[in-house]
């Protein structure tokens, strides 16, 4: 298996854009990761401005608000206004067919669920944490590609434009922005990683 540098620079922030979206999709953000976010900065392009905006939304916003927030956005009475998981953006069910072929990856791959967590495997949060993990351990981008193109690209995308757009997104409005843009940017970046090792071996 190829191993690359899990600690060069693209690769860094990759990996750091991954954990990100993690961090604030599996819980609401508490007061140590708003204040992580209120102190991002970007840059000129669609991706920047995001995170600039997130940063302002994040100084503008408590615990207390964000948890609100976050309970409307994915828990709600009976359901939140978003269900961020990979089945049921690609099947209208939840633990379906995409979450098995999920799990007979991540077997093969030696990842599973950690014992103190009760969301499935294809929850977004989680599908984001794999990416990042994998980047961080210097996987195949061969393999990484593979996630990719198996496990987000099929439906992350969806999702982030939804919660750009859901009624009850403040702070998550640009959460949403950024995966979506973040993705496109993945996309190209491992087409382009792919074409270049298949030069090389040819």
């Amino acid at each position: 298996m190829t191993v690359h540098d899990p600690e060069s620079g693209a690769d860094g922030l990759r990996a750091d854009v991954y954990r990100l979206l993690a961090l604030t999709l599996a819980a609401p953000p508490g007061a140590d990761l708003l204040a992580l976010l209120g102190g991002l900065a970007g840059d000129a392009t669609p991706v920047g401005r995001a995170f600039d905006d997130l940063a302002a939304r994040a100084r503008a916003t408590d615990a207390q608000a964000a948890e609100r927030e976050f309970n409307a956005l994915f828990i709600g009475v009976v359901q939140g206004a978003l269900v961020p998981y990979a089945s049921y953006y690609r099947t209208g069910f939840l633990t379906d067919r995409p979450l098995s072929a999920l799990r007979a990856d991540l077997q093969a791959l030696g990842l599973e669920r950690a014992p103190d967590v009760s969301e499935p495997e294809d929850h977004i949060a989680a599908l984001c944490d794999v990416m990042a993990v994998l980047i961080r351990e210097g996987a195949d981008p061969a393999v990484q590609r593979h996630m990719l193109d198996s496990h987000l690209t099929p439906w992350a995308d969806r999702f982030f434009a939804d919660l750009e757009r859901a009624e009850a997104a403040g702070l998550y409005r640009p959460v949403g922005a950024i995966g979506r843009l973040f993705l496109e940017i993945e996309q190209e970046a491992l087409n382009r990683q792919t074409d270049q090792l298949e030069e090389a071996d040819a």
